[in-house]
């Protein structure tokens, strides 16, 4: 009975990943079928590829997710399996939304439709219980999505991040004035600098997130420490990029201006990663050392004391 179960189960699971390769690995791209062609998988591995892009973290996020699954095994080979018409609703609605994508020529529609359908599925043939412990590591599939259309984000990044800069090196009495995006240090017989689009930090804005949510999803054990510890992710890179970017105006006053805009330019970009990730090590470990059941019992044993 168990063999035939089981080879049940393979036959059931190659139909599937068949049709997930056919799907979305042969096709799903209606965009730029051109360049790309017609795998959706193919669309976003080249985004993943382009020089000085954003996404090149997308090749460890799946990775990342299988791992979440794997640490989970012993839960997951003990819950309760059972078919689940909830699941299949999902599954239809996921199929729904990637003919969707396909008709409006959005690759990344499609590859949401993806994601929904790798955590649907497994919904659908084993039920809840099972869904439940895979919704965070599907989910966290979506920064393997490319994300370009956040561009438009980067004068404002850009804006704060030299504004930022100029108030710290002015504390620290580097005379700089500001405009716009552009400063022009006074000191070390004065240079310029321009925080350009490269130097806005949403790379490291997008990565660190990724990486965060991550380090929350291992690190914290309630929904909402792992909440506020992902959102952090947000501040805690900018915190990173305003390093950065004083960090170079100060190696220009002490060095000169060719090297700081040179070698210690090209290189720079590991403070940002050095700097955020010591500060989201930090929120961590605050955050797992608050309970707040342990303060409201320590109030009433005090209360009953009195």
């Amino acid at each position: 009975m168990r063999k035939r179960e089981a080879i049940t189960g393979a036959v059931v699971w190659g139909l599937v990943m068949t049709g997930l390769v056919y799907l979305f690995g042969v096709q799903g791209n209606n965009e730029e079928t051109v360049s790309q062609g017609r795998s959706a998988i193919g669309w976003m591995i080249g985004r993943w590829n382009w020089a000085g892009a954003d996404m090149s973290h997308g090749w460890l996020i799946p990775l990342v997710s299988l791992s979440m699954v794997w640490t989970s095994r012993d839960e997951l080979s003990r819950v309760p399996k059972c078919l689940s018409w909830g699941g299949f609703c999902v599954v239809v609605a996921a199929l729904v939304l990637y003919l969707a994508g396909l008709r409006v020529q959005q690759t990344r529609i499609v590859l949401i439709a993806l994601i929904i359908l790798m955590w649907g599925i497994p919904f659908f043939l084993y039920g809840r219980a099972v869904a439940r412990w895979l919704a965070f590591p599907c989910a966290y599939l979506v920064f393997c999505i490319p994300m370009t259309f956040l561009d438009s984000l980067t004068f404002p990044l850009r804006l704060v991040s030299s504004s930022m800069s100029e108030s710290l090196l002015n504390g620290l009495g580097i005379a700089v004035t500001r405009v716009g995006t552009a400063m022009h240090i006074h000191a070390g017989g004065g240079f310029s600098l321009d925080v350009a689009h490269p130097c806005s930090g949403l790379r490291y804005l997008l990565a660190m997130v990724a990486l965060t949510t991550a380090y929350a999803y291992f690190t914290q054990t309630s929904p909402l420490k792992r909440l506020v510890l992902s959102v952090s992710a947000v501040p805690l890179a900018m915190a990173g990029n305003i390093s950065r970017i004083t960090l170079i105006a100060i190696v220009g006053v002490v060095f000169g201006e060719d090297v700081a805009v040179g070698f210690y330019h090209d290189y720079s970009g590991y403070v940002v990663f050095g700097v955020a990730t010591l500060l989201m090590i930090g929120v961590g470990t605050l955050l797992s050392r608050f309970h707040p059941a342990r303060c409201s019992e320590g109030k009433d044993t005090v209360a009953n004391e009195e």
